[in-house]
């Protein structure tokens, strides 16, 4: 942490708007935080600002209100600008500022702003000024090209329903009905469509029609097979494209279907993704964040505004149970929101229109913990750029220079409910309460950056176990998650209070009981009968936890549940259409287990256990919809006799040949691994996949075509002088690749030895048959 007063110096990142001072200032930050930061370094200051001849470059602000910073001097530094904007404080901030060795008390004079109400945005006489002072900014500056800040912008303005605004809107809307791309698609087709939808069920204005229902079915014919979208959309396999499933654009590609499906647009295959969508989305409801991909749930109440936007998608759809938990979660996630993968633009973004589905008492009291966090950000004109996340592992500078007005407005224009996005429809749930605020913002208390310093990123061990316990019921799945987490870390024998609270009836304490349970590791073996009872509960949530939990429990009881645990992989359920419970069936048997064996070798068990029920538990992992589950029983193959993988051959070939259509990032891993065995055995059909599992312009290349050309020699000179032709084809290919001398380099020597190998090579190939000796 440098000291700017004895010649310290900045790093690259923590630069942020000092809020309407004018000023810029570097703030020490770490591990998502700025706790420990009692310095601002000025980095620049805007001409005919408020801090224009007061403060310049290179100044040192040590403290505010007369006193040197006693707690996170970004945080301070914001309350105080809250504070002077207040009516009776006239708009004076008192700053100690350091100046080439010397230390004075100045005084800026920023705009008076009024007071954030109890409500706010809600009724509240300061967020309307602010809107209406960025709506000016935006009109002001104008709306070039389609991007998604100027989609935001736009946005901003449309909901204000201005008429002076109608002409540039209408120019903007023409824009995005003609707009096409490539590349990352996702992202782009997402925000225009969502304000070109958005612009036409404002205005009535149907000249732009035509191009909303292209990019409405286009967004549709883009989707996976499974209703996902990575950042461009699915090729014509039905394969998301990349490394997969990315749900930021694609909860917004829903968002966009929906409302273009609300202003007119009238689409059997916008219907059908929509449906699709919203069904891949809704499991993560009661079990934790919407993840990055078709991920685990994340186990914080929000990840990246990816529940606040499903929020908004949800509430459009009438969906109350979906709506509601995703609200809290929006809510709740108050301390979260400056994270964010490359940045936490979106995050910020969709936070207020989530939060606003619990009402006006949520938003107000969101307010009271994050309103710092806006005014810091908005600028001495009323726009607000791009902040930044004090975590600079999280922080790519994607978003650096990105106009963030209209992103930040529309929090602002809530209250006009002139949007779908801003609430034009009655909300599908009630508001909350107050109790039930107070219990949403409790369970949002102690995450990281609220106390930095506690162990793994908590502060949870300072609570006591009757608070942890009661914390395994919360409605909130974080909450439980770290009540659980912090449990362990307690003295004390609570297994038999958590076995009572699995044979209950509330469906979250169970939840929790899993959770610590499955924490406490073979402290909980006593559990073992109930949890594998819960492996054929109703609820798929208690199935999967059970499974979890099982697979932490030392050994002997581990072993007692093998056979519960394969029955649960091979188990086919009409209310799991995705097999959702076999990812967490097929963790807890095949999941690498202190070193490099699979759990269920560690436990000494593949000799013995029933093939009966082990191969048809294989069998179908192998055909599950995610990569990354398929890809647990490439380890095993390694561990499996050799009659056992004659057994599976075919199983293991269908494997490799038909990709998996989600978890594209690990899709190859199980088809890399199966090339291994095929080759081992040399079996025919082995020989020609292992060309096909190449796909050199795919990610992930560089591993993936070394291992399937090392497979490819195991044949033999004669056995791929076969096929010959189609080798010398692939090598022309990856000469060609624009990363044939670096990222592909190993691979073009291997291609070129075995090639020389094939052209000399005399006598029969020793190929197998699948089902041969």
């Amino acid at each position: 942490m440098p000291d700017f007063t004895q010649g310290g110096q900045p790093d690259e990142f923590h630069d942020w708007t000092l809020g309407p001072t004018g000023a810029r200032g570097w703030i020490y930050g770490h591990r998502g935080h700025t706790a420990d930061a009692r310095q601002i370094l000025v980095t620049a200051v805007a001409k005919n600002s408020p801090a224009s001849g007061i403060l310049k470059k290179s100044d040192v602000i040590l403290g505010v209100a007369g006193r040197p910073f006693a707690e996170d001097a970004r945080i301070q530094f914001a309350k105080v600008i809250m504070v002077a904007e207040q009516k009776n404080n006239s708009g004076v901030m008192e700053l100690i500022r350091w100046r080439a060795g010397q230390t004075e008390n100045v005084v800026l004079n920023i705009p008076v702003m009024g007071t954030y109400s109890d409500t706010a945005p809600y009724d509240c006489p300061k967020s309307k000024k602010i809107f209406e002072r960025g709506c000016q900014v935006i009109a002001k500056r104008g709306l070039s090209n389609v991007s998604i800040p100027n989609n935001l912008n736009a946005m901003a303005l449309l909901a204000s329903g201005r008429k002076e605004y109608r002409s540039m809107l209408a120019d903007y809307a023409r824009k995005a009905a003609a707009f096409k791309a490539v590349g990352s698609a996702s992202w782009s087709y997402s925000y225009t469509t969502l304000f070109l939808a958005e612009y036409v069920a404002a205005t009535g204005d149907r000249s732009v029609m035509k191009g909303l229902r292209r990019l409405a079915s286009e967004i549709a014919r883009g989707a996976s097979v499974v209703g996902t979208y990575g950042h461009s959309f699915a090729g014509p396999d039905g394969r998301s494209q990349g490394y997969g499933a990315m749900n930021q654009p694609a909860i917004v590609l829903t968002l966009a279907m929906l409302t273009a499906r609300e202003a007119g647009v009238k689409d059997s295959d916008v219907d059908r993704v929509i449906a699709m969508s919203s069904q891949f989305l809704r499991w993560y409801v009661d079990k934790g964040a919407i993840p990055y991909g078709d991920h685990d749930p994340w186990p914080g109440h929000e990840d990246n505004g990816k529940c606040s936007s499903a929020t908004v998608c949800f509430d459009l759809l009438g969906d109350c149970k979906a709506t509601e938990f995703f609200a809290k979660m929006s809510t709740a996630g108050y301390s979260e929101r400056e994270r964010g993968h490359t940045g936490n633009f979106f995050n910020i973004l969709w936070a207020l229109p989530g939060v606003a589905r619990c009402g006006p008492l949520a938003t107000g009291a969101y307010m009271k913990e994050q309103g710092w966090y806006y005014d810091l950000a908005r600028g001495f004109d009323g726009g607000f750029k791009y902040q930044g996340s004090p975590a600079g592992e999280e922080e790519h500078r994607k978003y650096t220079r990105w106009d963030s007005t209209g992103a930040y407005l529309l929090a602002y224009a809530l209250p006009l409910k002139s949007l779908f996005v801003t609430g034009k429809k009655p909300c599908s749930v009630p508001a909350l309460e107050s109790s039930e605020v107070e219990d949403v913002i409790a369970a949002g208390r102690d995450y990281f950056p609220t106390n930095p310093k506690a162990k793994n990123g908590y502060s949870y061990e300072g609570r006591n176990p009757d608070e942890l316990l009661s914390g395994l019921s919360s409605w909130s799945p974080a909450m439980r998650k770290r009540s659980a987490q912090s449990l362990v870390r307690s003295q004390g024998n609570f297994v038999p209070k958590l076995i009572k609270m699995l044979a209950g009836s509330d469906r979250y304490a169970r939840y929790g009981a899993c959770e610590a349970l499955g924490f406490l590791g073979s402290r909980a073996d006593a559990a073992a009968p109930q949890l594998r009872a819960l492996l054929k509960d109703q609820d798929l949530w208690l199935q999967s936890l059970a499974a979890v939990a099982l697979s932490g429990l030392g050994t002997d009881a581990y072993k007692t549940s093998v056979t519960d645990l394969l029955e649960m992989a091979a188990r086919n359920n009409s209310a799991d259409p995705r097999r959702m419970t076999q990812r967490y069936a097929a963790k807890a048997l095949l999941s690498k287990h202190r070193g490099p064996h699979t759990r269920i070798a560690k436990a000494n068990l593949l000799e013995s256990v029933d093939r009966s029920l082990l191969y048809p538990a294989i069998q179908s992992i192998l055909t599950n919809e995610d990569g990354r589950t398929r890809a647990l029983v490439g380890p095993l193959y390694s561990e499996l006799s050799d009659s056992d993988l004659k057994m599976l051959m075919p199983d293991i070939i269908k494997a490799i040949d038909v990709p998996s259509p989600s978890g594209i990032m690990f899709a190859n891993g199980i088809r890399v691994d199966g090339l291994k065995v095929v080759s081992k055995f040399r079996i025919k059909e082995g020989a020609s996949l292992c060309l096909k599992v190449t796909e050199i312009q795919k990610w992930g290349k560089k591993s993936r075509v070394l291992s399937c050309l090392q497979s490819l020699r195991r044949y033999g000179p004669a056995a791929v002088k076969t096929i010959l032709p189609e080798v010398k084809l692939l090598e022309k290919d990856i000469l060609k690749h624009r990363e044939a001398k670096t990222v592909l380099k190993d691979s073009t020597q291997l291609i070129r030895e075995i090639i020389e190998e094939s052209e000399t090579a005399t006598g029969n190939p020793d190929f197998r048959a699948i089902s041969g000796p």
